[in-house]
């Protein structure tokens, strides 16, 4: 292997939910790919978010969180979604938040011993919160203790510390690779996909703790109208009362999404957005599997 060969390949980012693995995908591309929010759990998908430079093109997978709780049906597809993508990748990214190691942090590592086949890089995620940075090496040793991690990374992907060191030691474990994908192509969604995805992070930013989590949203009109994109996007409760909250007093609240919505979707697409919204009941659809596939949550995608 040349040092100056082409390099190409797999990048699995997991973890428990929340520590920050869409914010540092979006900060390794350099533009925002896949959605976020303080709230656990906010990612329901596995994502790919490609960069192609002139040495190499990295793939990243953005997975779900994985967690302990599989009593629903939603939650069981995005363990599955998250264990599935340990496999046929060459690096894995374990992130982690800051000190903070928790009992779920145990089972994603449990997951790694019986499933792991790639090189894990431990990337310790939120360290410019930590104020005493005495305390990092210890902590750092003491992780390191627990698996045979390649290499450890403490990096704050808000605020971009230490992601080209990272970036550097990733593409150092890559093979010698031809393009996968067509090297201005950031990922493998569609627009529709990113469309909705949009939608609902705007859902998490506006409502309240729990009734995220009972809501998806479906397109159901994409046209490109001369560079006018006309989108239809319903948002699906599972509850006749959860309706009126989404709405809000006067439509207020569906409003302030649809325009937040709109705005991000001009910026991500390039164009013009004409976008409208509805919200109905299906009751039940995030613990029915055949309502899940009919959704598009689909473990092979």
């Amino acid at each position: 292997m040349t040092d100056n060969a082409f390099k190409s390949g797999y990048v699995a980012i997991i973890g428990r939910p929340n520590v920050g693995k869409s914010t540092l995908i979006n900060r390794v591309l350099g533009q925002k790919l896949c959605i976020t929010s303080r709230r656990p759990q906010t990612t329901r998908h596995r994502i790919l978010g490609i960069k192609t430079t002139d040495q190499s093109q990295l793939i990243y997978v953005d997975t779900p969180g994985i967690h302990s709780d599989d009593k629903r049906a939603m939650n069981r597809y995005m363990n599955r979604a998250a264990a599935s993508s340990i496999d046929d990748v060459d690096v894995i990214l374990f992130v982690v938040d800051g000190m903070n190691w928790t009992d779920e942090d145990d089972k994603v590592l449990e997951r790694l011993k019986t499933s792991a086949k790639a090189p894990v890089i431990l990337v310790i995620n939120k360290m410019d919160k930590l104020a005493d940075k005495e305390v990092m090496l210890p902590h750092i040793e003491k992780l390191s203790s627990k698996y045979d991690f390649n290499t450890v990374f403490p990096i704050s992907a808000r605020r971009g510390i230490n992601i080209e060191q990272l970036e550097h030691a990733i593409e150092k474990l890559m093979p010698e690779g031809e393009l996968i994908f067509p090297e201005d192509q950031l990922t493998d969604r569609s627009s529709r996909f990113l469309a909705a995805e949009i939608v609902r992070e705007k859902l998490f930013r506006h409502l309240g703790q729990e009734l995220p989590y009972s809501i998806t949203v479906e397109i159901e009109q994409f046209d490109d109208e001369n560079g006018l994109f006309r989108i239809g996007a319903v948002i699906y409760v599972e509850r006749d009362g959860q309706k009126s909250i989404v709405i809000g007093k006067k439509g207020e609240l569906l409003k302030s999404v649809g325009k937040d919505a709109r705005i991000e979707m001009e910026k991500l697409f390039g164009c013009k957005v004409f976008l409208r919204l509805w919200v109905k009941v299906r009751e039940g659809w995030g613990d029915n599997e055949r309502m899940l596939k009919n959704l598009g949550y689909n473990d092979d995608m």
